[in-house]
């Protein structure tokens, strides 16, 4: 990739951030009369319900203390992510017990509950990333809390199966700790042995129990000891989820300068690839069946909008960590699909959902799930890796 193609790329997805992606939030998901975000958001920008999703209110704090950390001081970005904080603080949180609802009204009344704590993660990454930029030391103590919570979870969860008869792992929770120490080691330095070393255990887990070199696969739900379980379950590859981890592990193996682990991880991403692209429309499968047969999941042949994102990002951050020519092939090819198919020139911002041929099959703009966070994440991501490789002539 020589330096002229990685100037116009890192031109491109700054724009594509700052004058398409960021602004479509900006206008229609702040709620600056109840606070936080609305995110069930017509193609238009307008709320189809006005109900707020508890993943989005803590994803969005992330991305704007992060832009404005990152990219620019731009006091709008800085006031959306105050606007969500107060919200995460005075309606999202349970007060008996800390834990953060999954839904609740516009006004912040309680509608959800969830078994998982996907929404207090979601919340301490977007008060530890707040605090970095405002210097609110509560919000990190917020987020000391939300972490010891989540590292030692009520005895009184619900299981999803009963482990009197089945018990199992689920790749999920150990993918997104990983990511989730990353972030609060750099915004609590302080304890960055402690967060350091959870990574180190989180990675042996992931190594030890879902990472399957002879099927060439990283398993989304196994047994206790990492033995496939029965049925579709089992069987069942996300390929997003697994280039997800690929990049985050790979963030990882790049700080500290590890060619080992980098080596570890880079065949995850090459079988995630090889297993979930779509070699007669082209695009990711959500869904893969790693013995060839039927997913259970009826969406499985959908192209979703995140693990493109993902996988670019995982594409481009592989090339820039070995120079190998594959990587930048596979990112040619990923970008093109990608940049071709989600994004509305129409409306603005990206359609989430498409069919396997890559029409549109849901033209919303957001739900508890698509806000505003893998979006700009990636083009962010991208965009800093693309002026740090301008910089040192990499390429």
């Amino acid at each position: 990739m020589n330096v002229a193609r990685i100037r116009e790329l890192k031109t491109f997805y700054y724009r594509e951030l700052t004058e398409d992606v960021i602004p479509f939030w900006l206008n229609n998901s702040v709620d600056w009369e109840y606070g936080g975000f609305m995110d069930f958001l017509d193609r238009e920008g307008k709320p189809l319900s006005t109900d707020k999703g508890g993943w989005v209110q803590g994803r969005a704090v992330w991305v704007f203390s992060t832009l404005y950390r990152d990219i620019d001081q731009n006091p709008e970005w800085l006031k959306a992510a105050e606007n969500g904080v107060r919200f995460i603080r005075e309606k999202l949180r349970r007060a008996s017990d800390g834990r953060v609802y999954f839904e609740v009204t516009r006004e912040g009344k309680p509608l959800i509950m969830r078994r998982y704590l996907f929404s207090e993660l979601f919340a301490a990454i977007g008060l530890a990333a707040y605090s970095e930029i405002s210097g609110d030391a509560k919000a990190l103590e917020e987020a000391r809390a939300l972490y010891n919570l989540i590292s030692n979870p009520p005895a009184d969860l619900e299981a999803k199966i009963d482990p009197e008869t089945r018990q199992f792992r689920s790749h999920s929770m150990t993918m997104m700790m990983i990511s989730f120490c990353q972030i609060m080691r750099q915004a609590d330095p302080e304890h960055t042995e402690m967060y350091t070393d959870r990574i180190d255990k989180q990675i042996d887990e992931l190594f030890r129990y879902f990472v399957k070199p002879d099927l060439k696969a990283l398993l989304e739900t196994v047994g206790p000891d990492g033995e496939m379980t029965e049925g579709p379950e089992g069987r069942c590859v996300n390929p997003g989820h697994a280039i997800e981890t690929a990049w985050f592990v790979l963030e990882e193996a790049k700080l500290r300068k590890d060619p080992e682990l980098t080596a570890r991880i880079l065949p995850i991403l090459d079988w995630s690839l090889e297993l979930g692209w779509d070699k007669d429309f082209g695009g990711l499968f959500s869904f893969i069946d790693i013995e060839g047969r039927q997913p259970a999941q009826i969406e499985w042949e959908m192209k979703y909008w995140w693990p493109h994102n993902e996988a670019v990002y995982a594409l481009l951050l592989a090339y820039s960590m070995t120079g190998e020519t594959r990587y930048k092939e596979w990112f040619d090819r990923v970008h093109d699909f990608t940049w071709s198919h989600f994004p509305d020139r129409e409306k603005g911002e990206w359609f989430g959902y498409l069919r396997r041929d890559g029409s549109v099959q849901v033209d919303l703009k957001g739900n508890h799930y698509k806000g505003p966070f893998h979006i700009p994440r990636f083009l962010m991501k991208c965009y800093l890796l693309l002026k740090e490789m301008e910089s040192s002539g990499r390429g």
